[in-house]
């Protein structure tokens, strides 16, 4: 919300003092306010992992054939992955439209 407070040489607590009013002057809804008025709530709730482990390898032949036995690309510099492989942007093609 944009707030505008009186020109009146008063700053801010000394208004609202005087007029005994709240936080602002006067509301003016942000242009997504009034392109999303009455639409429903939208709650995306993020994707946690049922579990996470550290592996440790000994040397580098290890991870790779760790790599081999998942069927996941890892090298060194690997920090994290999805078992099962985690497809990315599998929902990207996917919109909502009206149904008018």
């Amino acid at each position: 919300m944009v707030t505008y407070y009186a020109l009146s040489g008063y700053n801010q607590v000394s208004v609202q003092q005087r007029f005994n009013m709240e936080d602002k002057l006067i509301d003016i809804p942000d242009k997504y306010q009034i392109e999303w008025e009455g639409m429903p709530e939208f709650v995306q709730e993020p994707q946690k992992p049922f579990a996470k482990i550290t592996v440790r390898f000994e040397t580098e032949q290890d991870l790779q054939d760790f790599s081999k036995l998942i069927g996941q690309k890892l090298t060194p510099k690997t920090k994290s992955i999805w078992h099962p492989q985690l497809i990315r942007g599998k929902n990207a093609g996917l919109r909502y439209t009206d149904a008018t």
